[in-house]
């Protein structure tokens, strides 16, 4: 069954969930295990697909946006849904669950200050509460 870890950002900033986005990426990766992260949109990606080359001064995190070269990276970022074959590490950045979020074996939710954030998180809490999910929150 899929572990989900939600994450709780100190702050109501974006730019600090995205950047948190890329170390946890980051950490999986290294670990071994390929990353799916699901974003809201194009631009989204984007933005994300920049952060992860310049992010950290001192290493640099594989990845891709082209479904295409997914097999060939361990960090793959796209807004589709489609995580292709992917099933180790989730990372939402969206306010919605992602409908393949259940083939993973780890699922990362996270959050920030945001109100319109933290009421869809506590909605999304209860929907896998409720269906049995073993959940974990981390404050940070």
């Amino acid at each position: 069954m899929t572990r989900i870890d939600f994450y709780v950002l100190p702050d109501a900033s974006i730019n600090q969930q995205q950047l948190f986005a890329c170390r946890l990426a980051q950490k999986a990766s290294k670990q071994g295990h390929r990353v799916y992260i699901h974003t809201e949109s194009e631009e989204q990606s984007k933005k994300l697909d920049e952060l992860l080359w310049s992010f950290s001064a001192t290493s640099f995190v594989p990845h891709t946006t082209d479904a295409n070269e997914c097999a060939d990276n361990p960090v793959y970022i796209n807004h589709s849904g489609d995580p292709l074959d992917i099933h180790d590490v989730l990372i939402n950045l969206t306010q919605q669950t992602p409908d393949c979020f259940g083939r993973f074996k780890r699922f990362a939710e996270l959050l920030n200050q945001d109100e319109a954030i933290k009421q869809a998180g506590r909605e999304r809490f209860k929907f896998y509460k409720s269906r049995g999910y073993p959940l974990h929150t981390h404050k940070l």
